[in-house]
């Protein structure tokens, strides 16, 4: 203990001295997310109408009785209904003696019961707009979940059992964990996640064989070796998001969708993304697509001697392809692209999910101000962003069992995927966020110029396979629906189950098939009449995709190898852009 005092002596010190002399330090520095005059827009909305709050009160204190009723009667023995129980997905109370307990069933169920008081009183708030609505529905919901009771010591009965059981030793290594992780983040709390000793990005992650074939300032293009005698002629290039790394695409071999697309006899190019620098800091969206899909085509095209590729766009990146797509028909260039796949992408942002609640005019400013002092984004404060819009799984049960257990994190290959964060170019951010979020632009026929030309989505008529996931909070499903009615060619939308990744990354699996997808073969302009037509299948979307791929590959040719013998590769797959850290 008294070792660890010292260190938090110095800690603190240093953390103070750094906010002192930090400009983007939150110590007296305004309120960069705005939430401040949100909030108080919802305050003045309420006391329009008293009468709304003291039923919403009155409500609150009705219930509060029938739990001490309740309770009474549980204490004394007898039986009772609960008032209120968990979501199902909610695993916090997970622990028995949350219902075997009387004292801890009563916090519990207060809890809830306060939560839910509090998020059905604000969003019954009249008089805001849908902006304003959705700000403080999520800012509510965060507070909520921060003060559920199993985030603290007294109130946690597993972490109580476990601090007697140890006689407290689980409370120092925690302080221990606690202090190791704000070292590792410079003054910042940067939870630790997996254990990141466990993994290598090239090691025991990224481990599909083949080479990069050609780089420049934004990317490294990587050619997969063949594992099949012979490989459908037209060549597949897939386009992943910067945002977080390509690897994604293959974590390991059994969850490798570049591996089992290798496979399934593709000739499979990959675009890895450079981790930008202030070197970087005035590349544009042009520049990511000029430098990024569209040379990386050309460069497809040249090492395999053919007219056209397959495409896949995946998240930002699938939303990068989409621009090109326009771009290459504004130039009459269409025809180098056979096909494309879209994973979770939007187009339309005019319903975009929560990550809206980040983006507004004042927090924009903001954050401008910050990237343009040092050229980009960092990319822990965009994990931070990704990480709030699922708290309780990516950031307060981590909380609990590394600060309050005492545990190490356990190794995961996706989480150690999701801190392998990446940085932002300032230039390519601001535009992004402005065009697509804030003014959604994207989707207005000529809305966007890149490279000069006007962007108008309604004139691809590349046949088109649209993937998205039923649960997915980062490009919501029935947003990204909007691709079905928007693009002139022939669209097949496919709906898997899960989540933005677990949705995706879904290998075929006979003997333990998990989430299904929904598939309906005509064009339905509204994305719920979709769903009632839809038919529901078991397990993994790749074989019915690979099905549809099979109509734009072509015939079977010798297999190729990496650079085929045209140009000399560079360095083994995964390359040295996906290593750089941020």
């Amino acid at each position: 203990m008294t070792a660890i005092a010292e260190r938090s002596q110095r800690l603190v010190q240093e953390f103070l001295a750094n906010q002192k002399n930090d400009p983007e330090s939150p110590i007296g520095h305004g309120d960069p997310l705005n939430i401040g005059n949100t909030f108080l827009e919802m305050t003045q909305a309420m006391l329009k109408n008293p009468n709304a709050v003291m039923k919403a009160n009155l409500d609150l204190w009705s219930n509060y009785m029938n739990l001490w009723a309740a309770t009474t009667k549980k204490m004394l023995g007898q039986e009772s209904e609960d008032l209120i129980a968990p979501a199902q997905d909610d695993r916090r109370f997970k622990d028995p003696t949350w219902n075997e307990n009387a004292l801890f069933d009563y916090i519990k169920q207060s809890y809830l019961l306060t939560a839910r008081w509090m998020q059905s009183t604000v969003s019954q708030v009249e008089g805001l707009d849908s902006k304003t609505m959705k700000k403080v529905d999520f800012y509510t919901r965060q507070f909520a979940d921060a003060m559920a009771p199993t985030n603290f010591v007294m109130t946690n009965p597993e972490v109580l059992r476990e601090t007697l059981d140890s006689k407290g030793e689980n409370l120092v290594r925690g302080l221990e964990n606690m202090l190791s992780d704000l070292e590792k983040g410079k003054g910042k709390l940067k939870i630790s996640m997996t254990d990141a000793t466990a993994f290598e990005v090239g090691g025991n992650l990224a481990t599909s064989p083949g080479q990069v074939v050609y780089q420049n300032d934004l990317i490294q293009l990587i050619q997969y070796a063949p594992s099949t005698e012979t490989v459908a002629k037209i060549p597949l290039l897939i386009v992943p998001p910067w945002i977080n790394k390509f690897y994604i695409l293959d974590l390991r071999e059994k969850n490798s969708f570049i591996r089992w697309a290798v496979s399934q006899g593709l000739t499979v190019f990959v675009v890895s993304w450079v981790n930008p620098d202030a070197r970087l800091a005035n590349k544009s969206f042009s520049d990511y697509m000029m430098e990024g899909p569209v040379d990386a085509i050309e460069q497809v095209l040249k090492i395999t001697g053919e007219k056209s590729v397959n495409m896949i766009g995946y998240c930002l990146g699938g939303t990068l392809t989409a621009a090109t797509l326009a771009y290459l028909t504004r130039k009459k260039q269409q025809d180098k692209v056979k096909s494309v796949t879209y994973f979770t992408t939007l187009i339309d942002f005019a319903e975009a999910g929560e990550l809206e609640v980040f983006i507004d005019e004042e927090q924009l400013a903001a954050l401008e101000s910050k990237m343009n002092e040092r050229g980009y984004l960092e990319g822990s404060e965009m994990a931070t962003t990704f990480n709030m819009l699922r708290a309780n799984d990516l950031i307060w049960s981590f909380v609990v069992n590394n600060y309050l257990m005492g545990k190490d994190p356990f190794p995961f290959d996706l989480l150690f995927w999701n801190g392998d964060s990446t940085r932002m170019p300032a230039a390519m951010h601001s535009f992004y966020l402005r065009n697509m979020y804030l003014e959604n632009k994207l989707i207005q026929p000529n809305g966007i110029e890149l490279a000069g030309t006007p962007i108008d989505l309604t004139t691809v008529k590349t046949p088109t396979f649209v993937l998205s996931t039923r649960e997915d909070h980062i490009a919501p499903w029935k947003a990204t629906y909007a691709a079905v009615n928007t693009y002139s060619g022939p669209v097949k939308f496919c709906l898997a189950g899960s989540g933005h990744i677990a949705g995706v990354v879904n290998p075929p699996n006979p003997e333990k098939p998990k989430y299904g997808y929904w598939t309906y073969s005509r064009k339905v302009k509204d994305p719920d009449a979709w769903l009632e037509k839809a038919e529901r299948h078991e397990g993994s979307w790749w074989p019915e995709w690979r099905k549809w791929l099979g109509k734009f590959s072509g015939a079977e040719v010798p297999a190729r190898e990496p650079g085929c013998g045209v140009v000399t590769p560079i360095e083994p797959a995964p390359g040295s852009y996906v290593k750089g850290k941020a």
